[in-house]
């Protein structure tokens, strides 16, 4: 029998917990799957944690682990995904508007081949003010990243363990996670899902999170080409510097040659350009110098380990 683990991050969300636990084992009780429920309690302030507790008492498929302090969802969610036994995973937001009857669709889309399932709130129960500096986030996203998918900050998604199990979130990336397994070779595709309107409290997030979620973008995506080669990327740029700082390095030389011998050409003092070609030459060397650093710090660490094929 296949196990289903669903990974709950959850901050004060006591008023939701106890409701969604029961939607759970409403939808997945009646199929043929087993299932655990991992509680990320990310350092709530009011009872969350207490009655997540007693769930994980009163049911022994409910499971909790607890952090001292908030650390944000992407390291509950690197948790979830280190304790996750099932051979499925799916996460899910605990504030009831992702509904637990997608699971199996989901699951079944897996089924297909996919290693990665993305749910797609096509219509969606949220204020204005957010809804479209998402869809304008999720355009941007989807065009540089190269995944048509067109709702990257959906919670709800379905994974199969080889992918968790080779994904390391930290900071915001929790977000990203389709971009960090198309980068491990992985196959990405979505779902539309149903998205339900907020029952109880308030969204944890802020117009804060767009700005910060494009800076994030450009670390996922520089990181992905440029890790385990740095000096492709500052190296090239180093190189391009030092062209132009020694080519007009060169033809001022040239001119002052012409003036010193022959006075046909133009002596170099009180020329910008020439400055120009010693701050251009300058920092080509410093691009150049940081590109060595960075293959020297690469080779210092254990390299990236290949993902290897269940066929192979």
């Amino acid at each position: 029998m296949s196990i289903v683990s669903i990974v709950v991050p959850l901050y004060n969300e006591e008023e939701s917990v106890n409701e969604l636990f029961s939607q759970i084992k409403q939808a997945l009780d009646p199929s043929e799957y087993a299932f655990e429920v991992l509680f990320i309690d990310d350092g709530s302030t009011d009872t969350s944690l207490k009655q997540i507790r007693e769930l994980a008492k009163s049911d022994e498929r409910a499971k909790v682990v607890s952090f001292q302090r908030n650390h944000g969802k992407a390291a509950a969610l690197n948790v979830g995904f280190q304790e996750a036994v099932g051979d499925f995973i799916i996460t899910m937001d605990a504030d009831l508007q992702d509904d637990p009857e997608e699971i199996i669709p989901l699951i079944a889309v897996l089924d297909e081949g996919w290693d990665m399932v993305s749910g797609w709130k096509q219509v969606r129960h949220d204020p204005i003010g957010k809804r479209w500096p998402s869809k304008l986030y999720n355009y941007t996203v989807s065009r540089l990243s190269g995944i048509p998918i067109h709702d990257f900050n959906c919670g709800l998604k379905a994974y199969t363990k080889k992918v968790v199990k080779n994904v390391e979130l930290y900071g915001e990336m929790h977000r990203y996670i389709p971009v960090l397994a198309k980068q491990k070779g992985f196959s990405c595709t979505e779902k539309v899902v149903q998205h339900r309107v907020r029952k109880y409290g308030e969204s944890k997030y802020g117009i804060k999170r767009l700005f910060t979620g494009y800076l994030d973008l450009f670390t996922v995506l520089f990181l992905g080409k440029y890790m385990r080669k740095p000096m492709h990327f500052f190296g090239l740029a180093g190189m391009l510097l030092l062209v132009m700082g020694f080519g007009i390095l060169s033809f001022l030389t040239i001119q002052w040659l012409q003036q010193y011998f022959f006075g046909t050409g133009q002596w170099i003092n009180n020329r910008p350009v020439f400055y120009l070609g010693i701050l251009l030459s300058i920092l080509g060397g410093q691009f150049v110098s940081m590109g060595l650093l960075g293959e020297l710090i690469t080779s210092s660490f254990k390299r990236e380990k290949p993902v290897i094929r269940d066929d192979d």
